[in-house]
């Protein structure tokens, strides 16, 4: 069956209703990061790629796409875009984007249409945020959405997460192991996104999940669906995909602001 287009994000309040919406910066984050927990909570869910517009039409190949073997910007897009439609119908959530070009094809600064889609959600709408570990594509939407999180009239009320991204996080020693999250937390080179938020939030492990084998191969086939993207991340990352692997764990922290520590407001971050 051919999957649907990718949504974009609705742009009015009486849009669905979803239990959770992960915000995954790239369009295989959420599969590589919470795609178990998703197959745990209650639908209806959502996958909203921050990064998920195409490149402007002039674009050169971009260095990780040509080394994904495309031979143009546009047909690296096309392809990823389709590889995460069907990964979302495989995880049973919805897909939708948001028209930011990947960031090898744009310069940074303030996200379209983040903002105004998460003060749209219902106040009973989970979000799951990436950590922003060792990836600053990761953490400018992690800080963009804290912030835009954090002037909603029901932010008192928002279930707001962070999840560990991976595979980056997976590199520390005894992950999958109840040591995880300390071990993640004094990690030289992937503890720093951690620290940083708990000195401006309270966290609490909210989901230590570790997937069963089934569990394990629904993931596995959802990741797979992004098979571009898989020889490249094996370069950095290693034989992430072998059973006993990283992404068979997945750790998910709640979020709650520490009273003499005010959130960071878009502007702030932008300084």
């Amino acid at each position: 069956m051919t999957p649907p287009a990718a949504e974009r994000a609705p742009s009015d309040a009486a849009g669905p209703r979803w239990n959770t919406v992960v915000l995954s910066p790239h369009f295989d984050d959420a599969a590589l990061s919470v795609a178990g927990l998703l197959g745990r909570l209650p639908g209806p869910a959502a996958v909203l790629t921050v990064h998920g517009g195409p490149p402007p039409a002039t674009a050169r190949v971009s260095w990780w796409d040509a080394g994904c073997g495309f031979a143009t910007a546009q047909e690296a897009y096309r392809a990823r875009r389709e590889e995460d439609a069907r990964a979302c119908a495989l995880m049973g959530v919805r897909q939708l984007t948001l028209p930011n070009a990947d960031s090898p094809y744009r310069q940074g600064g303030e996200l379209t249409g983040l903002g105004p889609f998460l003060r749209e959600l219902h106040p009973d709408t989970a979000v799951l945020v990436p950590l922003g570990t060792d990836q600053p594509d990761h953490a400018a939407v992690r800080d963009q959405a804290l912030a835009a999180l954090a002037t909603t009239a029901d932010a008192a009320r928002r279930r707001t997460y962070v999840y560990a991204d991976l595979p980056y996080t997976g590199a520390v020693r005894r992950w999958g192991t109840d040591a995880a999250p300390d071990r993640l937390a004094r990690d030289p080179q992937y503890g720093g996104a951690l620290r940083e938020m708990a000195s401006r939030y309270r966290m609490r492990v909210a989901y230590d999940v570790r997937l069963d084998d089934a569990e394990w191969a629904a993931k596995r086939a959802a990741v797979l669906c992004h098979a571009s993207q898989l020889a490249p991340v094996a370069v950095g990352h290693g034989p992430f995909l072998r059973r006993p692997g990283p992404l068979r764990a997945e750790l998910v922290w709640e979020l709650e602001p520490r009273p003499d520590t005010p959130a960071r407001t878009q502007e702030q971050e932008q300084h």
